[in-house]
């Protein structure tokens, strides 16, 4: 039963993806919601700029709507006595979503690729995660302890075990955030990540962790129809934030985030990139990589934005069976 559950979870936010996209696509390219590109990014992606964007709404109304009809039938059906894990990791996605919006909205009131400043944004972000950690504390569906990868054993933080789990969402998110940045990229990974929590839930019978893992690849698939190069549309920080709160929240179902730093490498790294680049050339002038974040470098290396694509999702494949070994 819950095998069914989760095919028909995927299928449907595949189907309604692809429609809503379909409808949506024309009416954002009507409103002139198209992309602005930063001339400091690589030349051959001023050939995107007015592609439409904010197109994360295709995918993130799909889940939600789904992904609440499937709680209500697990609780119903009495498969679980509990979909409150998923239900909060949707509000976590959804309060990102929203901060995408504003975001996006804000870039093309301003005519340029910079919405909400920096510290803004991250405010905004903390809050809500912040809300987060305090709603699984609430209701007792997290504890103080970390578990270590590899070590079978955990670590007792204590109260600072809040402030990494407050850094750990809001690192993640921003790192999805950062990964979205060629056609296909978070799309593909994100997907990878997905079938990796789908595994997990299978393994463990979790439902809601598998319902989460079903709308996740209903969803990554269905973008993708329209986001594979040549992309004809992007998803925006609308979607990438709410990839990214779906990502950060499934981290806490699985009560192991460290687990889903390794499974989601491709976005510690891509962060990490991005914050070895500017450090450094502020303290010496010199560049690391020759742009960042690092998928911009493979591409100024000569890589074909296909080939970024499949490589990053391969090691993203490598490495959820590594985190899968490592639990």
């Amino acid at each position: 039963m819950a095998l069914l559950v989760y095919a028909a979870s995927a299928v449907l936010v595949f189907l309604l993806t692809v429609l809503a996209l379909r409808i949506l696509i024309p009416k954002l390219r009507s409103m002139k919601m198209g992309q602005k590109i930063l001339d400091i990014g690589p030349r051959w992606h001023k050939s995107k700029e007015g592609t439409p964007t904010m197109g994360g709404l295709g995918f993130a109304i799909p889940v939600v709507i789904v992904s609440v009809v499937a709680m209500i039938y697990i609780r119903t059906s009495g498969l679980s006595s509990s979909v409150l894990p998923l239900m909060l990791t949707l509000l976590l996605a959804v309060g990102n979503c929203i901060i995408g919006v504003v975001d996006d909205l804000t870039k093309f009131k301003k005519q340029q690729n910079e919405g909400l400043t920096a510290p803004q944004k991250f405010a905004l972000q903390l809050a809500m995660a912040g809300a987060f950690i305090a709603l699984l504390k609430l209701y007792g569906e997290i504890d103080t302890s970390l578990s270590i990868p590899f070590f079978k054993t955990e670590i007792e933080l204590g109260w600072f075990y809040y402030v990494f789990a407050l850094v750990f969402i809001t690192g993640i998110i921003n790192s999805v955030n950062l990964t979205d940045g060629i056609d296909g990229l978070a799309s593909s990974v994100t997907f990878v990540v997905a079938v990796f929590l789908s595994v997990l839930a299978f393994i463990s019978e979790g439902i809601e962790l598998g319902v989460l893992g079903a709308v996740m690849v209903g969803a990554t698939l269905g973008f993708l129809v329209y986001n594979f190069y040549p992309a004809r549309v992007f998803m925006g920080d609308t979607g990438s934030l709410f990839l990214g709160g779906l990502v950060a929240g499934a981290a806490f179902m699985i009560d192991d985030p460290l687990v889903i730093a390794l499974a989601g490498i491709i976005y510690i790294c891509e962060a990490m990139s991005d914050i070895i680049q500017v450090g450094v050339y502020k303290l010496t002038h010199k560049r690391v990589f020759k742009m960042a974040p690092i998928h911009h470098h493979f591409e100024k290396c000569g890589w074909s934005e296909i080939k970024v694509v499949i490589v990053f999702s391969l090691v993203t494949a490598v490495f959820c069976t590594i985190a899968f070994f490592a639990r």
